[in-house]
């Protein structure tokens, strides 16, 4: 079994002030509610966040504030989330209550929906501070791959949301 590590309990705000944040975009050809869908689901975030192998919701539906999940990562990291923010078709944002990586001194996500006339648009923050100065010196290194990575991610999500809402013609009835 895996050791955790309590993380800061830090609250919304953090993804304005961490002292690393990427924040990604992109505009999708689906509606707030498909997108919501998607974030909801459990088995569509290894589809599209490659990092992630797992994603496994540790309270029961009603989602919504205080909800937990946990979400296994490549190279061993497991990060225990709740919920801050979840107004469905809108705006969801969780935090690390704990991770196995001791290198992780807080962090959190934010997912900003916005309605387009062609489907939705995303805004992702995804927000951390490291634990200690070789994590710190780690972070700034890999910053510039961390930002391209993650923006591929939402070019992977819009892929997924195309496969996956994908409607075919219907089959003539013989």
């Amino acid at each position: 079994m895996a050791t955790f590590h309590p993380c800061e309990p830090v609250d919304a705000t953090f993804v304005d002030t961490a002292p690393f944040r990427f924040v990604s975009t992109v505009d999708l050809a689906i509606t707030p509610e498909r997108l919501f869908e998607v974030l909801a689901d459990a088995e569509s975030w290894p589809q599209w966040v490659s990092v992630i192998t797992k994603v496994t919701w540790t309270s029961p539906e009603p989602r919504g504030v205080g909800t937990t999940r946990t979400v296994d990562m490549r190279g061993g990291i497991t990060g225990a989330e709740e919920f801050l923010a979840w107004e469905p078709n809108a705006h969801m944002a969780f935090r690390f209550n704990e991770s196995t990586s001791s290198a992780i001194a807080a962090f959190a996500e934010d997912y900003r929906v916005v309605p387009t006339p062609t489907g939705c648009h995303l805004v992702w923050v995804m927000a951390m501070k490291p634990n200690g100065i070789a994590a710190r010196l780690g972070l700034e290194l890999a910053r510039p791959v961390m930002s391209w990575m993650f923006q591929r991610f939402l070019h992977n999500l819009d892929r997924y949301c195309q496969n996956r809402f994908s409607t075919s013609p219907p089959t003539p009835r013989a």
